[in-house]
């Protein structure tokens, strides 16, 4: 009997996904396109403030020292470092705000999510308030990013960035 359940879900599932969709794998298989439809209608909105007070990251020492030693839970804050010298901050006390800076310690981005908790969705925003990407976090180690048209930009699985045509294009390192 549960083979023959599974057998039911199995071809349900094929059966629904369009012949020309695209599946990346990663910890749960979702269509480039199902992320999209999730994620097309909402836009978190901007807020000018972040920017005026995180232009400049007022912990980088501690932050760039941080990361060197590979610690990235620090009392108030978590971190993220990127292959190009960027870096994430996101303050638990504003958990929906990520702070993504330069490898000088200069604001570049503010990425604000709809919620904490995964799957949730998230705006990236330019200093100067231009949309840049929305994205669906389904895990901490799965994202889609695609641009505010719907053209996908990166596929985060695990450790590696991933283009639309499967290519790597960035990596970060995931602590545990």
């Amino acid at each position: 009997m549960k083979k023959l359940i599974t057998i039911i879900i199995f071809c349900i599932t094929i059966c629904t996904i369009p012949a020309n969709s695209q599946i990346i794998t990663g910890g749960i298989e979702t269509t480039v396109e199902q992320a999209w439809d999730e994620i097309s209608l909402s836009e978190e909105k901007f807020n000018p403030y972040n920017i005026i007070h995180n232009f400049k990251d007022p912990n980088y020492r501690e932050n760039q020292a941080m990361l060197l030693k590979g610690v990235t839970e620090l009392k108030d804050r978590k971190l993220g470092k990127f292959s190009d010298g960027s870096y994430a901050v996101i303050y638990y006390n504003d958990k929906k705000n990520t702070y993504y800076y330069s490898p000088e310690g200069i604001l570049t981005h503010n990425e604000i999510r709809s919620g904490v908790e995964y799957p949730y969705k998230a705006s990236k925003y330019s200093i100067d308030g231009k949309l840049v990407n929305k994205s669906l976090k389904q895990s901490e180690y799965e994202t889609f990013i695609f641009t505010s048209s719907g053209k996908l930009l990166a596929h985060w699985i695990g450790e590696n960035c991933y283009d639309e045509n499967k290519n790597i294009i960035m990596t970060r390192k995931i602590y545990k």
